[in-house]
């Protein structure tokens, strides 16, 4: 567990969730592994426009928090492939809500619509 992450824990649950995922991409990583193992070129090709820099960062803190499995494979050149964790695979109806909730509000600013 991070240090940050620790920290929340003194604060209250809603703080220890957006610790562990919130920031940059983290969510987005977490919606590509929900449909399977990926590799690292794998994964930054599907987030998009993300640094390796980033990925590696955002992926570690992932995997640092017990979401993300990092599996090593003895092989020349070395072969990473990530994937989640029960923990992860948790966040599933969370991640299908958040995806469900920033598709309505994107319509709704182009439709002038009231909130739901």
């Amino acid at each position: 567990m991070r240090t940050a992450t620790q920290l929340a824990l003194d604060v209250c649950p809603v703080e220890v969730t957006v610790s562990v995922i919130g920031g940059s991409w983290k969510l987005t990583i977490i919606q590509i592994l929900l449909q399977g193992t990926r590799r690292f070129g794998g994964l930054r090709r599907e987030v998009g426009d993300i640094t390796d820099r980033v990925l590696t960062r955002q992926v570690r803190e992932l995997e640092a928090d017990g979401l993300v499995h990092r599996e090593v494979f003895a092989e020349v050149p070395p072969r990473v492939e990530y994937s989640l964790t029960d923990w992860g695979r948790s966040l599933q109806p969370l991640v299908e809500m958040v995806d469900d909730w920033g598709h309505r509000w994107a319509l709704a600013q182009t439709d002038s619509e009231e909130a739901p």
